[in-house]
């Protein structure tokens, strides 16, 4: 096979593409899924940042919708730490039933069927969406909460030019992208923690005072309104702080990507998210109380507790820069956030690609097994949401929350439906079902709380955009299934044909003769469809035949060397069956094959290979043709054929596609 040029006489776009998005991997390196995979620390930076980050603005939204009675803000502190290992213990039962990962989408298909889980899939994917935009939008007020007011103009394409960085590294690879990342989150916690350590041991001695006003607060707030109101106002409060929850699936969903032993690492990386958020998040709601904090505009409820606290340690000359240094921290881990969303929603989008609900190219992997196109996809939805709401925390926090907590309550039934179906089979599965079962009640009813108060806010607008998102799932799984039948049919006609009556003598190889060179992606009615049309249109003309095939691997393939062998086996045996078929037909024939992420570029590298051995060579490749082609057919249905043929022109090849009709 021929062998790579150096790369100085690489072509200079492809030496550009090298250098901005990194060499390809080595499919069959050995040590490449153990390098490629995260250990739990990593796991809780570049999965736990998104949860963990919501302490800079969840809190602060909880925070200001008490209004007057902030003593209140105890209970939901409180509320909010029994979540977060609530939502935790729950899903450790996913991720033990699912180590292979795909969270939420892969919960719901499995347990409760394909539309439950389709809903559940393009949930998250929202979600996902807008926690790039809402982690990215967030960091950036942070950043401007100490610059000068003027600055303010430059906000939008601040955050613009933040996720154009967060997609560029996310293309070069997940690992790379989390460890460089990672001194980032480090920084946060050595800063937010020992802060809230500080408040509370500062206020400490007078925490019999604080309780005395916090119930002083909670019995006039229950004369004021009753007891009702006073429950209506923390439920609010709760709900509109619910993006702190979001971020705790995030390891579920991404299973594949840990390191093994898989549960372990993910049990491991969950306990460091559940412990972390609520320290973080309940630590901070706690100080808002302590220090009596009131919002100021143009800065954040975190900016002006900073302040307050580096007043009284470091005075008026230090206390700035330490401010500055922990707001940077903020925004800077902020957009780490927006890690989980690039990394996630591509992982979810994968999925629900490879069982036919969106175009199947969202599992195809680029040459650093990144999903190029889900990468993409996160990022250029991102842009449309802060295109949406202008980038304004307070209209996108109004939009987040609510669809996680669709996939959460669908997972958690979920669960509950299989440790029912499955009691007397399971051994734990009363401790299932009650794990589940709480944590499928408090999910269900934050949901229920959370649409009701931010529907006519706004939160209309995530539940529509959901909405025409599932419905454009439902309509691409109808298309690619019309057309699987019309394909099947074809297999049945071509597929199943004896080879001859007769024995006949292997046919004699002849170099400079004629030859076709067929592209095949498996022994199917396509690939048949295309020889027979070779030996109709050009009788008597091509004495050999070649089959190349590309063993494209994708999502579905990439979860271990195991996967790739079975891949490479497959292709090997496929393209035997042609081999013999057109033996027995009196032709000469042979198969060649590689094994990539890219099928143009290893369709190249046998073209070449092929060429230099039969000198007189024509390549044929099938395309399936529609009878009302559009931009949605050309979508779904990959144009392979058509990108080598333009491949080919310029390598001075010729190349036919032959038209198969399919609807």
């Amino acid at each position: 096979m021929q062998t790579k040029p150096p790369e100085e006489k690489l072509p200079f776009l492809k030496r550009a593409k090298l250098t901005v998005f990194g060499a390809p991997r080595n499919l069959f390196d050995p040590k490449l899924f153990h390098n490629l995979s995260l250990i739990a620390f990593f796991a809780w930076v570049g999965l736990g940042a998104d949860g963990i980050s919501s302490s800079c603005y969840g809190p602060e939204e909880a925070f200001l919708a008490l209004g007057k009675h902030t003593s209140l803000a105890v209970f939901v502190a409180l509320a909010t730490v029994i979540t977060v290992f609530i939502i935790s213990g729950s899903y450790m039962q996913i991720i033990e039933m699912f180590p292979s990962g795909g969270g939420g989408y892969i919960v719901a298909s499995k347990l409760l069927g394909p539309p439950a889980g389709v809903i559940s899939g393009s949930a998250l994917v929202i979600d996902y969406v807008l926690t790039i935009t809402i982690s990215v939008a967030s960091g950036t007020d942070a950043v401007f909460s100490f610059c000068p007011p003027a600055w303010i103009e430059y906000k939008f394409p601040f955050v613009a030019l933040i996720i154009l960085f967060l997609l560029w590294i996310n293309l070069r690879g997940v690992k790379e992208s989390v460890a460089f990342l990672t001194p980032i989150f480090i920084a946060f916690m050595v800063t937010h923690v020992p802060l809230v350590i500080y408040l509370i041991g500062k206020h400490f001695p007078q925490l019999p005072q604080v309780a005395g006003a916090v119930g002083a607060d909670v019995s006039s707030a229950v004369r004021e309104v009753g007891w009702f109101g006073v429950a209506a106002v923390v439920m609010k409060a709760y709900s509109l702080g619910a993006g702190t929850f979001t971020g705790i699936e995030a390891v579920s969903n991404s299973m594949q990507t840990l390191r093994e032993p898989r549960i372990q690492t993910g049990r491991k990386a969950m306990v460091y998210i559940a412990v972390s958020l609520s320290v973080v998040a309940g630590g901070i709601l706690i100080g808002y109380l302590l220090e009596g904090v009131h919002h100021i505009p143009g800065k954040t409820l975190n900016a002006i507790l900073l302040e307050n606290v580096a007043g009284g340690l470091w005075g008026p000359a230090l206390a700035p820069i330490v401010v500055a240094f922990v707001l940077a921290a903020e925004a800077a881990l902020l957009f780490v956030a927006a890690q989980t969303g690039f990394i996630d929603g591509p992982q979810v989008l994968s999925s629900m690609a490879i069982d036919s609900w969106l175009p199947h190219r969202f599992a195809h992997l680029s040459q650093r097994l990144v999903r190029k196109f889900g990468v993409g996809f996160m990022g250029l939805m991102a842009f449309l949401m802060l295109y949406i709401t202008g980038g304004s925390v307070r209209h996108l926090v109004v939009m987040y929350s609510i669809n996680v907590f669709i996939t959460f309550s669908l997972s958690q039934f979920g669960m509950v439906v299989h440790w029912w179906k499955f009691r007397n089979e399971e051994k734990r599965w009363k401790h299932g079902i009650i794990m589940n079962g709480i944590g499928f009640l408090l999910t269900f009813s934050i949901l229920l709380v959370t649409v009701s108060m931010k529907f006519t806010e706004g939160g209309w607008v995530t539940l529509v955009i959901t909405g025409i998102f599932v419905g454009l799932c439902f309509l691409t799984r109808r298309h690619y299934r019309s057309a699987a039948k019309q394909l099947e049919r074809l297999d049945e006609l071509l597929t199943m044909l004896p080879e001859t009556g007769t024995e006949k003598p292997k046919p004699v190889l002849r170099r400079n003769a004629p030859t076709a060179v067929v592209l095949v992606s498996g022994y199917n009615g396509l690939g048949m469809h295309v020889f027979f049309s070779i030996v109709r249109s050009f009788p008597g003309t091509f004495k050999n035949f070649v089959f190349i095939s590309a063993g494209v691997v994708d999502s579905s393939v990439f979860k271990g060397i195991e996967e790739i062998d079975h891949l490479v086996l497959s292709v090997k045996e496929n393209l035997a069956k042609y081999e013999s078929f057109v033996h027995a037909h009196g032709y000469y024939a042979e198969t060649r094959y590689q094994v990539g992420t890219d099928v143009v570029e290893s369709v190249m590298n046998l073209a070449r290979e092929t060429v230099a051995d039969f000198p007189n060579s024509v390549f044929f490749s099938g395309q399936l043709l529609f009878e009302n082609e559009n931009a949605l057919t050309r979508l779904l249905h990959n144009q392979t054929s058509f990108m080598v043929q333009k491949r080919f022109v310029f390598e001075g090849l010729s190349m036919i596609i032959m038209p198969v009709r399919v609807l």
